[in-house]
């Protein structure tokens, strides 16, 4: 069994590390250079920023603050947010990012995805898919969750792969911020259509969520959480702790 990843989120808005549920009704928690600092220590294996209006607002991502965040952190940083262009992964990758999520900009361009690949490797480049169920299906939402693109999800992300995405955030509108645990369906559909290593993003609310997470599905590569972490409900040492317990392989 692979060593399961556990990744702190920090939703960035207006300087600020903000969050909510099911991608609404966002509230302010913290500075996202001392949050940052302070999961690098405790034990996180990576960490994902996320500036989540750029897209919306049509701009570029806040690279000061992005640059402050990598200077402080000693893990592997994922960057996303306004990306659309592959100047945008350079701007990027200078300030300290070591990958670089596409969501919106991939759904414009999907050529995005392969010209990053070709010119970064597919290790830097993430595929982001929002998904919500719409009339039983799963559906690929753009612009922070807002925009229902009409995309059967499961089909877009096989096809970002294709392109050369080498790793894919599965963020589920539907569980996002409910602390009920993990989409379990959607996370199983999307590891049996690609082999590249995927990350189960929304529902976490205990631990126990992360041990049903990674035995009901094994070929899950990581857990993502957000509000949980931020708010001291689960300590990440704590939680390894746990999996450790439970059998699974965790970096100490």
């Amino acid at each position: 069994m692979i060593t399961k990843r556990i990744i702190p989120c920090l939703d960035i808005k207006n300087g600020r590390v903000v969050k909510g549920t099911n991608f609404q009704g966002l509230s302010d928690v913290s500075d996202p250079v001392a949050l940052a600092a302070y999961y690098s220590a405790s034990g996180a294996d990576e960490l994902v920023f996320y500036d989540i209006t750029a897209s919306f607002e049509g701009r570029q991502l806040f690279t000061d603050i992005l640059t402050k965040v990598a200077s402080e952190i000693f893990i592997p940083l994922t960057v996303g947010g306004g990306i659309n262009t592959v100047e945008d992964f350079d701007r990027v990758l200078k300030c300290g990012a070591d990958k670089v999520s596409v969501n919106s900009g991939a759904i414009r361009n999907p050529k995005l995805i392969r010209e990053a690949a070709q010119k970064y490797g597919n290790q830097c480049v993430v595929l982001s898919a929002d998904i919500k169920r719409v009339n039983g299906e799963f559906r690929v939402f753009a612009k922070g969750g807002r925009e229902d693109t009409g995309m059967e999800a499961i089909e877009w992300i096989r096809r970002g792969v294709a392109l050369g995405a080498g790793e894919v955030v599965v963020n589920s509108i539907d569980t996002d911020g409910v602390k009920g645990g993990f989409d379990t369906p959607l996370l199983e559909a999307v590891c049996d259509a690609v082999k590249v290593p995927v990350i189960a993003s929304g529902g976490a609310g205990s631990m126990a969520h992360f041990v049903e997470l990674f035995k009901a599905i094994p070929d899950i590569d990581a857990g993502l959480a957000a509000s949980v972490f931020h708010f001291g409900q689960i300590a990440i040492p704590d939680l390894k702790r746990e999996l450790r317990n439970n059998d699974i392989i965790v970096r100490v």
